[in-house]
């Protein structure tokens, strides 16, 4: 099977080395978290490594970081609702606030028991986003936990799952293009009802026969600029690997190899979605 393929890109290897060798350990949700809403259904279990969200026909759930961040390589480990999770998302995701924010989205739409999980990623620039792109799991996400990770800096936006890059958004201010890279982001997640939408349009509904649902993190590592008092903690030049990195020619190809084979949808390939022209990014892209 395709799916099989997910070797260590140069990319990959290197964050690997990022990771071993960073003298900070794994997050602890009590320090790095605050619970935002949804009462109890949030539980921070095993002496802050463990976090879980759950949702019930009352509510949902959801955290945010304690800390801003602007630029940095940032890791999670997730487990997605098991079973039949049709209707619900988990929303795992990095925002600034106001009208004109900044965003960068990894969400799971959840499908029938059986069904692949659909990753749903997504950038927004001064309050504009419309820059979808969707894919097929290649793995079943709810037996094991994996990581999904965002390099930020300010040449481009790597989306990464279990290393292996499956999204590079572009720095192409050059050519006229917005992108993020002043305003601080927190780290947000929750997990939700979106029956009307998520699955296959909205035409599979929640079953809450099944509820709650739950989905569970763990091994949270930020490498990353903090902001706090109008400063960040980095500053340009500093000596961190995730600074200037960029897709080699092999990371490239493992990106382009899984959007052949897995991605369902692109934005920049929706020309009726865009019928006055796609946006100015896909074709420099």
């Amino acid at each position: 099977m395709a799916g099989n393929a997910s070797p260590l890109s140069s990319l990959s290897m290197a964050v690997f080395i990022l990771v071993s060798l960073k003298i900070a350990s794994a997050g602890d949700f009590y320090r790095d978290f605050d619970i935002t809403w949804g009462g109890s259904r949030a539980q921070v279990l095993n002496s802050g490594q463990l976090l879980k969200l759950s949702l019930d026909r009352t509510s949902g759930s959801g955290f945010q970081s304690k800390n801003e961040y602007l630029f940095g390589k940032i890791d999670m480990q997730l487990k997605l609702v098991p079973g039949n999770s049709a209707g619900t998302v988990t929303a795992y995701y990095f925002s600034s606030q106001g009208p004109t924010h900044d965003e960068i989205d990894f969400e799971f739409l959840g499908n029938l028991s059986g069904d692949p999980y659909t990753l749903h990623t997504n950038v927004y620039t001064q309050g504009k986003g419309n820059r979808e792109q969707q894919f097929r799991l290649w793995f079943d996400p709810t037996i094991n936990f994996h990581t999904y990770s965002i390099l930020w800096n300010p040449k481009n936006i790597i989306f990464l799952v279990d290393g292996t890059p499956v999204r590079d958004f572009k720095n192409l201010e050059s050519r006229g293009i917005a992108f993020p890279k002043n305003q601080p982001m927190r780290i947000y997640s929750s997990l939700w009802d979106a029956e009307d939408w998520a699955t296959r349009g909205g035409l599979v509904k929640t079953d809450w026969t099944k509820a709650p649902f739950t989905a569970t993190y763990q091994n949270f590592v930020a490498d990353a600029c903090i902001w706090s008092s109008g400063a960040s903690s980095c500053a340009p030049g500093i000596n961190r690997l995730w600074w200037n990195q960029e897709l080699d020619s092999t990371s490239e190809e493992r990106m382009r190899f899984i959007q052949r084979n897995y991605m369902i949808y692109n934005y920049c390939t929706d020309t009726r979605r865009f019928p006055q022209g796609l946006p100015p990014e896909c074709s420099v892209a």
